[in-house]
């Protein structure tokens, strides 16, 4: 029984961690690999897409991990999987079909990771009480960002950093941007030869320094210039022509659908005409960001039968200053002499001086990102042998006893049965797809919002400015708010917090009301706002978390936690493939108004909930 005495602490955090990198290595450190390794966008969007379903569908499997085995076995054994998969990733980038290789590795990952969160989020109910859930729900919340963190962040930066030393000297590009700098003709600079290049191979840039001046330049002229250099990249053999399929998109709008004929187009006519804001015509000017242009060469002809391949990216600096084009450049025996073309323009909302450094990496990019997933693939070896012998051994995690294939179809449908028969099984599911209608709206427009233009209904922020906001203010109040929620809902329970967390949730989002009518210049403020919501947000969801624990709980908590996430998703799915085309017709003062009309649904679903008040509450002993 000693086993059952160790401290939370000790496996919730690594738990959630590693329930959480898996995803983020799937979802995001695929697409940035596949980009570095040469995939078109087209390629990437389609496939990547679909490693997204095993976690859609993770309900459907769910009975058979309360069935077969422990929780704690499943954990222990997945994450075994999940290294295996990350190996095998590892192992295949280097082969010529590393793409079609990778990705079944990857289909193989992301199916051990949706069964690991299937047994760990049945485990956290079984190992602890219900305070106690309470308690930690924050903390398993934090380190599943934590977990998101890292993989888009530090694995990212281990993967370039492996980049820029298996190769030749990296290619710094410092630019800045400024109100002094004159706007400039539009004009392909020539590649520098006057560097000496006393042998050694490396890249040549013709400038040391990019100015870019704020001021606009014309969106017509801008775009044809551009079409010029990708051409002339493309006529080169630096970067690969893909292919277009404009000629089915034309074909496509002569004939609508019958939905769009009768049913999309007349809908969104009379809301837009009955609810739209009508917002005066604006005289915008017909001007785009300014830009900046640099030509790099190589020094020499690389070795026979090999390629350079220059990837550059932001190092430091403002991301208001972004490359747009030339990001990934190919150089050969047949080009190498040839100069190719980098563009990075600045935000058309920039008007104060900003500086950025870019940096072009030409290093071994199979060997990086091996080496990278080898690495998570370590992670997960000692994830498996560490919670081998530091996750508890509660007594209800035990195994099904007498299997067979009859005992698995009955109890398998017994499952989905049960779950739509326990006590107020129609308010539960109502309140899992509608907690979330509004926030699942707004959460899909709050960074257009931020970086549209003001003429637009936007607050016109630039793109680091959003990243600031947004990306930093906004998570440091999300995670405070969850970690404060859990704590608070320990001491009182989940029926006693429901309301003010179900209210901050939703009432938070007057902020983004606020904001869209005020269209504020202040920083400060616009971070205060954000932060509101965010906290309000992250306090708010944990009472939806503790209600998915609290219905799911009895004897097959596992796979009706795993049904009930599944509702969850599913309420985030809908509201959210609607909300862009509503706020296109209703602009954003009046799309702010509505999800704040929508609270109403939630606030509905949380009053037709009865709950035990002792649930979550601290029990004394």
């Amino acid at each position: 029984m000693k086993e059952n005495k160790k401290s939370p602490w000790a496996w919730i955090p690594t738990l959630y961690f590693a329930e959480g990198l898996p995803y983020v290595a799937v979802m995001t450190i695929s697409v940035i690999m596949y980009k570095r390794m040469g995939i078109s966008n087209t390629d990437i969007a389609l496939y990547t897409s679909w490693l997204y379903l095993p976690w859609v569908i993770k309900p459907f499997w769910s009975p058979f991990v309360d069935l077969l085995k422990t929780k704690r076995w499943w954990i222990v054994i997945m994450q075994l999987f999940i290294g295996a998969g990350l190996a095998g990733i590892a192992f295949t980038i280097p082969l010529p079909f590393f793409f079609q290789a990778t990705l079944a590795f990857f289909w193989l990952l992301a199916f051990s990771s949706a069964t690991h969160d299937i047994a760990a989020d049945g485990f956290y109910m079984l190992a602890l009480d219900t305070n106690q859930q309470a308690m930690y729900v924050g903390i398993r919340s934090t380190f599943y960002r934590v977990a998101t963190i890292m993989g888009q962040g530090i694995l990212i930066i281990l993967a370039g950093f492996l980049e820029s030393t298996s190769g030749v000297e990296p290619v710094n590009i410092h630019i800045d941007a400024s109100p002094k700098y004159m706007q400039t003709t539009l004009h392909i600079p020539q590649a520098s030869e006057t560097q000496k290049t006393d042998g050694e191979l490396r890249f040549i840039l013709d400038k040391d320094k990019i100015e870019i001046s704020t001021a606009g330049i014309n969106k017509d002229s801008l775009s044809t210039f551009i079409d010029s250099v990708n051409t002339l990249n493309q006529e080169n053999g630096f970067i690969l022509l893909e292919h277009s399929s404009s000629k089915n998109t034309t074909a496509n709008k002569d004939s609508d659908s019958w939905w769009t004929t009768y049913v999309s187009q007349p809908l969104g006519l009379w809301i837009k005409n009955t609810f739209g804001e009508h917002r005066q015509e604006s005289t915008a000017s017909n001007l785009a960001g300014n830009i900046g242009i640099a030509s790099v060469r190589l020094s020499k002809e690389p070795e026979e039968g090999k390629e350079m391949i220059l990837n550059t990216t932001l190092n430091n600096g403002d991301k208001s200053i972004s490359l747009i084009h030339g990001e990934r450049l190919t150089f050969n025996k047949n080009n190498w002499n040839k100069p190719a073309y980098i563009i990075f323009q600045a935000d058309p909302k920039l008007t104060e001086a900003s500086t950025a450094s870019y940096k072009g990496l030409s290093g071994n990019i199979p060997f990086a990102w091996s080496i990278t997933f080898f690495v998570i693939a370590g992670l997960f070896v000692f994830f498996s042998f560490y919670h081998r012998f530091m996750l508890p051994h509660p007594a209800s995690d035990k195994a099904n006893e007498h299997i067979s294939a009859q005992s698995i179809f009955k109890e398998f449908t017994s499952t989905f049965v049960s779950f739509f028969k326990k006590p107020q099984a129609a308010a539960a599911i109502f309140f899992m797809l509608t907690f979330r209608f509004s926030e699942a709206q707004l959460l899909k427009l709050i960074n257009p919002f931020l970086l549209d233009s003001k003429d637009i209904g936007g607050l016109g922020l630039t793109t680091g400015e959003v990243g600031l906001v947004y990306g930093t203010i906004g998570i440091i109040g999300l995670t405070m708010g969850g970690i404060i929620g859990g704590i608070v809902a320990s001491k009182g329970g989940l029926k006693r917090w429901l309301w003010p967390m179900t209210l901050s949730m939703l009432l938070t989002c007057f902020t983004f009301v606020y904001l869209s009518f005020s269209q504020t210049d202040n920083l400060l403020l616009i971070n205060i706002c954000i932060f509101i919501e965010q906290f309000g947000y992250g306090f708010g969801f944990t009472a939806y978390m503790l209600y998915l624990m609290y219905y799911a709980d009895g004897e097959q908590k596992t796979a009706h936690y795993a049904i009930c996430t599944g509702f969850m998703a599913l309420g985030m799915m809908i509201p959210g493939m609607f909300a862009g085309w509503l706020q296109e017709l209703l602009g954003y003062n009046h799309f702010f108004v509505w999800v704040m009309v929508c609270s109403i649904i939630p606030i509905i679903a949380a009053s037709l909930l009865k709950i035990d008040a002792n649930y979550g509450k601290k029990t004394k002993e």
